[in-house]
């Protein structure tokens, strides 16, 4: 596992769910030049999702310059990780797969060859008196004088009568009655799916960061669980795993360490965690105690300045 490249992907937004699952088992395997071959049916079972799910996550990520591949006969694909080369407005949106495009008929597909040296199917009809003896017949598709016949190859008619269209007329095809509207519980089953996928990348996180400071996993159960899911909500799903992980590795205020770094204690200041990350600094009970009095000194020193003020037209 290479620390620099699994915190480098933390930090990525603009991926899904999936994506930043894909990412990170990736980055979990990786050298610290971003090199690994895992298989495909090994990163599914590891991000519990399917095979096909994993191929269309890798096809994003290497398309927005985040994985690159080398495919290998008879063996797992190599794959770089590659955050520094990440290129979030080049990617198709998520769940969209690329689609070939069609190649068009070869020209003169229609009329079929000509018929050889047959004779002549004017036979006594024809008005010229030509023999047909030894004449090349006129290719199928062509029609009087070798002129294009628009009736999708049928033969000539030297009688001149009118020839019906060999073809039943095109007919539409059936339009499919309108889908249901998805009802209110369909909705919220897709909502709750991705909410337990969220928490399953943020719970990942949290524990690979505590098994690294600890060096022991932390104790999951119904009440860590329950806990873990509250915090994703209040976080959102986009940043609960970077927050999660953050909190364990720079956090270092006396009563949280006592605490090991539970997940209550990172529930109880979810949002006020939330923006240390984000901004980069950590304040500590110190640093807070200081900034109280600081301000508690320049408001008093506010007070005394207008009180003089008040007094100097008096005084004049």
């Amino acid at each position: 596992m290479s620390t620099i490249i699994m915190s480098q992907c933390w930090m990525l937004q603009g991926l899904s769910v999936t994506q930043k699952a894909v990412l990170i088992s990736l980055a979990d395997q990786a050298s610290d030049d971003g090199v690994c071959w895992p298989a495909v049916g090994t990163v599914a079972r590891r991000c519990c999702m399917s095979e096909r799910a994993v191929r269309s996550a890798m096809d994003h990520l290497e398309q927005v310059g985040l994985v690159s591949r080398e495919r290998r006969f008879n063996s797992s694909s190599v794959y770089k990780v590659t955050p520094a080369a990440y290129k979030p407005n080049e990617g198709l949106p998520p769940g969209k797969r690329k689609v070939g495009t069609g190649t068009p008929p070869a020209p003169g597909a229609l009329g079929a060859p000509g018929a050889g040296d047959a004779p002549g199917a004017g036979g006594a009809g024809n008005a010229g008196g030509e023999s047909g003896a030894g004449g090349a017949a006129p290719a199928a598709g062509l029609g009087l004088h070798g002129a294009p016949d628009p009736l999708h190859g049928a033969p000539p008619n030297h009688q001149l009568t009118i020839i019906e269209p060999s073809e039943e007329p095109p007919v539409a095809p059936p339009v499919a009655p309108p889908v249901a509207a998805r009802t209110k519980a369909e909705l919220k089953a897709d909502q709750e799916a991705e909410l337990q996928a969220a928490c399953k990348v943020t719970w990942a996180a949290y524990r690979m960061a505590y098994a690294t400071r600890y060096g022991v996993p932390p104790v999951r159960n119904e009440k860590v669980s329950s806990q873990m899911k509250d915090f994703v909500r209040r976080i959102g799903r986009g940043e609960a795993a970077a927050v999660a992980a953050w909190y364990v590795q720079s956090i270092n205020e006396a009563w949280v360490v006592k605490a090991c770094h539970d997940v209550g204690s990172l529930l109880s200041r979810a949002e006020a965690y939330r923006t240390q990350w984000a901004t980069g600094r950590t304040v500590t009970a110190t640093e807070a105690t200081q900034l109280d009095r600081s301000q508690s000194n320049s408001t008093a020193a506010d007070q005394a300045i207008a009180i003089l003020r008040k007094k100097e037209p008096a005084d004049a």
